[in-house]
């Protein structure tokens, strides 16, 4: 007789069978985009959710208040492009109430903070993270599809002024590229005091055009960066990134997640929930858990809490990017939910 995965615990924090507590939680809040990059979605954009399948804010927040009675107790509020609900807000303050003692924070590509960030912050934001793939406007404008990095800078400056800090840049390292630029994104973290932290480049695109050739290695980023401004290691096991700061002082920090060829599947604590309400226990899951279709057929918290705790039970021990039977996910990143 085969043995049997035990059933999932009916108590206790969200656990799986290898022994990983799940506390920090992603949260999708729309599918939409106002951004077109190169290594997501095609030009065009994708075909977008309708509003009726869109979790409402009250359904955000009853599903947030069980993954905070579960342990949950970072919260992450993604896109698509978040900032491009217009209750965003509003949302927000309804998840302060739900925890407040959550540590909330926000991943947006920063095209709207120059007005959103003093509200977000009100409503109970403690800091952001902007997408920021080049420092050069035409390299910007090719990436992203839009001429939008003077904007971007401009979020920034009011996202420090609400004190959305410490503020923390996500760029994504694409070969042949972008790759000439790790060391002025390092300049920038040293005048700035931003976290930049350097993203391999993931297959996780829309157009499945993901190639391995043009992977960066984060140990070649550091290597580079290293070799002008010397750095000095500072790990933090809870974080995807491995962080460094300078051995000279200098403010600012750089940061590696090297997702593809350093996986840290094995200390990953993160959950995904998109924003018509499929949750997620991996970025590259090819299954996921419906939690909206019994929200909304009136299913009870115990009952919800069992579908969380059972797909947290069963999650996987790590993505298969390195191996010959990798499958991509159907979903490009912006569906799925940083």
């Amino acid at each position: 007789m085969q043995n049997q995965i035990p059933a999932a615990p009916a108590d206790g924090p969200l656990l799986d069978t290898f022994g990983r507590i799940a506390d920090d939680l992603r949260i999708s809040v729309t599918d939409r985009c106002n951004f077109r990059c190169t290594y997501c979605m095609p030009a065009e954009g994708l075909q977008w959710l309708p509003k009726e399948e869109l979790l409402t804010l009250e359904e955000l927040t009853r599903l947030l208040a069980l993954f905070v009675r579960l342990g949950v107790g970072g919260l992450k509020i993604t896109g698509g492009e978040p900032t491009i609900r217009s209750d965003l807000p509003t949302l927000v303050r309804m998840f302060r109430n739900v925890g407040p003692e959550l540590d909330v924070s926000i991943t947006t590509n920063g095209l709207l903070l120059d007005r959103l960030a003093e509200p977000l912050a009100a409503a109970g934001v403690d800091r952001a993270t902007v997408s920021c793939d080049s420092l050069l406007q035409h390299r910007f404008a090719e990436m992203t599809r839009r001429d939008a990095l003077d904007k971007v800078l401009a979020g920034l400056r009011a996202a420090e002024a609400a004190g959305l800090t410490p503020i923390k840049i996500n760029t994504v390292v694409i070969g042949g590229t972008n790759d000439d630029e790790v060391v002025d994104f390092a300049g920038w973290a040293r005048e700035t005091g931003y976290e930049v932290r350097f993203i391999e480049y993931m297959p996780l695109d829309a157009q499945h055009a993901w190639e391995r050739a043009k992977v960066v290695p984060g140990a070649r980023i550091l290597d580079v960066i290293d070799a002008v401004f010397p750095l000095a290691a500072r790990h933090h096991a809870t974080e995807p990134a491995t962080n460094y700061g300078f051995a000279d002082g200098a403010p600012g920090t750089i940061g590696v997640i090297a997702s593809v060829t350093e996986p840290f599947c094995d200390t990953c604590n993160r959950l995904r929930l998109t924003a018509e309400g499929q949750f997620r226990t991996c970025l590259f899951a090819l299954d996921e858990t419906d939690l909206r279709g019994p929200m909304r057929d009136g299913a009870s918290d115990d009952e919800l809490e069992a579908l969380i705790r059972a797909a947290v039970w069963t999650k996987w021990s790590g993505h298969r990017v390195n191996h010959p039977d990798f499958v991509q996910p159907t979903r490009s990143m912006s569906a799925i939910g940083g």
